[in-house]
């Protein structure tokens, strides 16, 4: 405790004195415990202490939920990067096709014959966008590896990319053309029928270029 708050609090008691933005504050506070290793039911003790000691009430619905979404998406991200499957998609994860391509680069020689397939929802066209419904937005990245998986039936790991993508890690091969239409041709008829973009990304020069391309394209 400093001036009587909790740790990582201390923002949100100045914003509460001052009237300046308290729901930003939380979500700050959300982020920053659950990267400590905080749980949920400390994060929100402290939250409680916290309003309590700076206004002498409870906190309101919308700093309880600014809060809560902040931890809940650290500590997912988390998890997905422990995780070989994304949760919510049942695709591979982003660490899992990291790991892919970093065997790809130990072999050295592979390393041209192999290619990434970038399948790229669009944004701000419906619902699943709204900064809240993760769930709608996961389901719609489904669907799409769904789709990829129906295309590239063989051993290509198929793995969310961020919150709007699908990565297909696959051979660079005379078919590969072909598959990439037959994916678009799959996405068009999708229930949605929502345009989405789809291209062919070649690997980098090094492993660790590689790893700063999929990080840009999880930001896209």
């Amino acid at each position: 405790m400093r001036s009587g708050l909790p740790h990582r609090f201390e923002a949100l008691g100045e914003a509460l004195t001052s009237g300046s933005d308290v729901l930003r504050a939380c979500a700050v506070a959300g982020e920053d415990l659950a990267r400590d290793g905080a749980s949920m039911e400390e994060t929100l003790e402290g939250l409680r202490d916290t309003w309590q000691h700076a206004s002498a009430g409870d906190p309101s619905y919308d700093a309880v939920s600014a809060l809560v979404t902040a931890w809940s998406e650290i500590t997912l991200g988390y998890l997905h990067q422990l995780s070989c499957d994304d949760p919510l998609t049942g695709l591979a994860s982003q660490a899992h096709l990291r790991s892919r391509i970093s065997e790809l680069y130990r072999l050295a020689d592979d390393v041209p014959g192999h290619a990434l397939v970038v399948c790229a929802l669009p944004l701000g066209d419906d619902p699943s966008d709204e900064p809240g419904d993760h769930f709608t937005r996961a389901m719609r990245v489904a669907r799409a590896g769904e789709l990829a998986r129906t295309a590239f039936a063989g051993d290509e790991t198929v793995a969310r990319l961020g919150m709007h993508r699908v990565g297909i890690l696959c051979r660079r091969d005379e078919r590969l053309g072909r598959r990439v239409r037959v994916l678009g041709t799959l996405l068009e008829g999708s229930p949605e029928g929502t345009p989405v973009r789809l291209w062919i990304e070649g690997l980098p020069g090094t492993d660790h270029l590689a790893g700063a391309l999929l990080d840009e394209l999880a930001r896209g």
